[in-house]
């Protein structure tokens, strides 16, 4: 298994905030949510489990979040959201990055209200240029197919 799917890599790498550098994901491009960015953080337990915001600014310019409660199951996290959202689940993996972990691709699967996806996240604080020139050159390390990397609208 690729170290990219340990828990332990995954703890230490994943918290933080990341911006989406590109998508194939209906929810970023339909023009209505702008910069999105997902910022997790550890919640302690015996099990990998990620306190989970996802912000982005609507096209009026109104601030939006989303929270939920990322757990690790096998290879993959299952979502949960907070408050009303409670009722929604989905499912997502982490599927490549590179040797920094400043670039990671992560895979939404299909869920109740949503198409599956894909999101290739920059984190915020790093200065990484060349982003998308770095997947496409390594698209296998990136986990994605060549037909995958073409889906992608860079934001």
């Amino acid at each position: 298994m690729n170290e990219v799917f340990d828990a332990s890599v995954l703890a230490t790498r994943l918290p933080g905030t990341w911006s989406v550098a590109a998508t194939n994901f209906p929810v970023w491009l339909d023009g209505t949510r702008h910069n999105p960015e997902f910022t997790y953080d550890i919640v302690e337990g015996e099990e990998l489990t990620l306190a989970d915001t996802v912000s982005y600014t609507t096209s009026g310019g109104e601030p939006k979040t989303i929270v939920g409660t990322d757990r690790l199951r096998g290879d993959e996290f299952v979502w949960r959201g907070q408050g009303w959202l409670k009722v929604l689940t989905s499912r997502w993996q982490v599927v490549g990055a590179n040797d920094s972990f400043n670039i990671a691709v992560i895979r939404f699967a299909r869920s109740r209200l949503t198409p599956a996806g894909i999101d290739v996240l920059v984190r915020k604080d790093a200065s990484v240029t060349a982003v998308r020139s770095t997947v496409a050159h390594a698209t296998e390390q990136f986990g994605i197919s060549a037909e995958e990397f073409a889906s992608l609208t860079w934001l």
